[in-house]
């Protein structure tokens, strides 16, 4: 419904200090003193013509304004009125704090501007805006105003209802979220006291201090696992369920391959060919092939269910793929990009079943150097359904089904990677926090999952094919213009993060040579190597995480930094990727000479993939954080075994050790001293007795109190 939609307040756009600004400039040659610009806004009360006093003194502060004589005013017009030579404004994203202050963070990537909770003008957290900027003062942060809201980051918001007789307020789940929705009787829509529900903005006037809202779904009772996770997926503004033309399209879709089809392809189905995925796992959009040639030499193929055969583009299907761009892992639960009946279904390359494929194939000897390559659409048919602990299983004790062949696979995934490592490739190994759960979604044990030679050894064939087909389109040949690609890309760290971490870690013992790009790597990767096991592994591998560049998806192709490749893609998973099904069809378009396509209508799709990836990865961590806080609920006042994993001025971050599980010691709960951050040293100190609690020291702690709702710990230290 049209009025569910938020757009920007045109009141927001003039606040205070630019309706100010408004008086000057609709005038420019005519100067005013206050009370004069205070007739023309129609003011009267003596407040008001104070505060109007202040803000024309900040614009002449900021050189916005100047002096015609004693207490009259004009608009600069050499200044950034006329030829933006002075900077009284900028564009930038909102970071909204809790208690409703904010900074913007700006396009321009200088340093953030502190909007105090009285000049935020009803932006919200991740809003797009534009500020005004106060007169710099001495030993202070930037600080400015909010004057528009360009753009709303969020359309929904996820809470609590709490009702009354005459109306009733959303309380959100967000932590950055500063201010409650009210909602009018009327605009409840079913939604009862106490249920956790799914509520637009409707309007917000200038004077309220609360926006109005109207529920449009109701989710259920709070602390219910299927109420829970719906409610992450809501909070990033992801679709709850697919729409009934994408359902009927994918319902309508026939399981028979056409033998015409058949016969275009390539026909892999009697040679050896395996999938490897998680236990748990649903859907499989990857197999490897194995044939040894007459010449000695390996075939290797990699096989990528053939997404695009199925989902056409400006389907119905095709057009809520795009919306979603990626597929969600929450604990317990996949969120599928794509309706189940292909995800699951016809794109899965199930054990025994013909399945069309998009393949890349590499001819390459035992030391995995490529000789050949082949690039095109295919039929398979898998020999075995592999869990990664079944393959690892039979890496590590030489016996079991097709033992031979996945020696050889192993074998030769080795030596991808060992070049990889030559060429700079980074090593990081980050573990991943993984759950057993009931029936009902409720935690029984945590344990932390890491990455075994299995799981290596499907992650360098998906790296090579990736590599390859990047390289494929993207090398230019001879005088012929580049082809319009989707690349992933990954780009150089940022210089002064990157100092200040070489700096942190040489105070621990640990030196970095930073020469070159392969030295740096080297460095890191043998930094990884010496901080396995001790208590500053998680700290330091969060830290250099932290340091580099994210990738993204862009037709500009930089490289990715990160694997040391000039060339890369996402090629291997269309089922869960969006950018993978433009990539295949790409692909399928420059193998066929079809004619190219522009940049520009590419562009924007991948920064909309790049974006939906970041929410995807934060609903994930929110549902780990949520589970986490779940599985703790009953060890309340229980005390454990602790890292310290991060510091801030409200207190410091402990991490349990085993499980993972994340809380904060306030400082205001330590009362032995008066503590103070070290920022610079990842480090809080003591005032009075020097004692010091710092990144990877090992503490005990004892569980206080946890917030379900907002997935918050509570820890105090056992000292």
């Amino acid at each position: 419904m049209e009025k569910r939609r938020i757009k920007p307040d045109k009141k927001q756009k003039n606040t205070f200090v630019q309706m100010v600004l408004d008086v000057f400039q609709r005038d420019p040659a005519s100067s005013f003193n206050y009370k004069q610009v205070a007739s023309r806004l129609g003011i009267e009360d003596r407040a008001t013509k104070d505060l109007i006093r202040l803000n024309i003194e900040q614009l002449f502060t900021s050189k916005a304004l100047v002096q015609s004589k004693r207490g009259r005013y004009r608009i600069n017009q050499e200044g950034i009125i006329t030829n933006k030579t002075i900077k009284t404004s900028l564009v930038g994203k909102v970071d909204m704090k809790q208690t409703g202050k904010a900074y913007v963070i700006p396009e321009d990537k200088t340093e953030d501007v502190f909007i105090a909770a009285t000049n935020t003008n009803h932006a919200l957290h991740g809003d797009t805006v534009k500020i005004f900027l106060f007169p710099t003062r001495k030993g202070h942060k930037r600080e400015g105003e909010i004057t528009e809201i360009l753009q709303r980051n969020k359309r929904q918001f996820v809470g609590i209802i709490e009702t009354t007789k005459n109306f009733a307020f959303l309380t959100p789940d967000s932590t950055n979220m500063p201010v409650d929705l009210f909602i009018p009787v009327s605009k409840l829509n079913g939604a009862k006291k106490g249920q956790k529900v799914v509520a637009v903005i409707t309007e917000w006037p200038t004077q309220s201090a609360n926006p109005f809202g109207e529920v449009i779904q109701v989710l259920g009772k709070p602390g219910e696992d299927k109420v829970e996770m719906q409610s992450i997926l809501a909070e990033i503004d992801f679709p709850l369920q697919f729409s009934p033309g994408s359902e009927k399209e994918a319902g309508s879709l026939s399981e028979i391959i056409p033998e015409k089809e058949i016969k275009k392809r390539r026909d892999f189905r009697q040679i050896f060919t395996i999938t490897i995925d998680p236990e748990d796992a649903k859907d499989f959009d990857d197999a490897i092939s194995l044939n040894l040639l007459p010449n000695g030499r390996w075939e290797v193929g990699v096989h990528i269910a053939d997404v695009s055969f199925y989902v056409k583009p400006d389907s119905a299907i095709d057009r809520e793929a795009y919306e979603r761009g990626t597929s969600v892992y929450m604990v317990g639960q996949t969120i599928p990009m794509l309706p189940e009946r292909l995800s699951n279904d016809l794109c899965s390359l199930k054990q025994g079943v013909d399945r069309l494929c998009f393949s890349a194939v590499f001819e390459m000897d035992e030391n995995a150097q490529v000789f050949n390559s082949w690039y095109g659409k295919t039929i398979i048919n898998s020999n075995r359904r592999f869990s990664y602990e079944e393959v690892q299983a039979i890496i590590e004790s030489g016996a079991g089904e097709f033992t031979k062949e996945i020696t050889v696979f192993n074998k030769l995934a080795g030596k991808l990677r060992e070049k990889r490592y030559q060429k700079g490739s980074f090593n990081f190994e980050t573990q991943e926090v993984r759950f057993k759960l009931d029936e009902k979604g409720k935690p029984l044990d945590i344990y932390i999952r890491e990455m075994k030679d299995a799981n290596k050894l499907i992650e360098d064939f998906m790296l090579l094919a990736n590599r390859m087909v990047a390289e494929h389109i993207g090398k230019k040949n001879g005088n012929q213009p580049v082809k319009t690609f989707v690349y992933r890309v990954h780009d150089t760290p940022n210089e002064e993060k990157l100092e200040t971490f070489i700096q942190f870690v040489g105070k621990l013992g640990y030196k970095m040579k930073i020469s070159s790009k392969r030295s740096l790597a080297e460095s890191y990767n043998k930094l990884f190597r010496d901080i396995k096991g001790t208590g500053t592994e998680t700290m330091i591998e969060t830290i250099a995480i932290r340091t580099m560049s994210k990738a993204y998806y862009s037709t500009d192709n930089i490289g990715h930094y990160g694997l040391a490749f000039p060339f890369y893609t996402h090629f291997t998973s269309p089922i869960r990727r969006y950018p993978d099904l433009m990539v295949h069809r790409l692909l399928f378009k420059y193998m066929n000479q079809e004619p190219g396509v522009q940049k520009e209508e590419y562009e924007p799709i991948c920064e909309h993939a790049s974006e939906m990836e970041r929410r995807a990865v934060e609903a994930e961590r929110m549902s780990v954080k949520y589970k986490q806080a779940e599985y703790m609920l009953d060890k309340v006042g229980e005390v454990f075994d602790a890292l310290i994993s991060g510091v801030s001025k409200w207190g410091i971050f402990a991490e349990i050790t085993g499980t993972k599980c994340e809380g904060m010691i306030r400082l205001r709960d330590l009362d032995d001293d008066y503590y103070f951050l070290d920022e610079e040293n990842y480090q809080i100190i003591g005032q009075k007795h020097g004692h010091c609690f710092k990144l990877g020291d090992k503490i005990k702690i004892r569980l206080k109190r946890i917030d379900l709702a907002r997935k918050q710990m509570d820890y105090e230290w056992i000292s």
